[in-house]
């Protein structure tokens, strides 16, 4: 797993017993819930065209991976979108 400069700021601190947990408070725990579950929600629907191949493939891909298609393709556009990939040049 791969860490911005802060996230290894954060580990180093709570593996040299520099920082202390604390239990949150009852609107803390309101307020992150409500923050996953926002996280979460998928309120856009959308409507594509695919080639036939381009189709056929990522169900086959989904399906070897045992999720539905439709999961395959939000993840690949989150990830796309995170810059998670990395474009080939040349």
């Amino acid at each position: 797993m791969k860490f911005d400069k802060e996230e290894k700021g954060i580990l180093k601190a709570y593996e040299n017993g520099n920082l202390s947990l604390s239990n949150p408070t009852k609107k803390e725990i309101r307020s992150i819930k409500k923050a996953a579950t926002n996280t979460f929600k998928k309120d856009k629907r959308i409507t594509i065209r695919l080639y036939d191949h381009d189709y056929k493939g990522i169900q086959i891909k989904a399906m070897g991976m045992g999720i539905p298609y439709q999961t395959l393709i939000s993840g690949i556009i989150h990830r796309y979108i995170e810059g998670e990939f990395i474009s080939k040049t040349g």
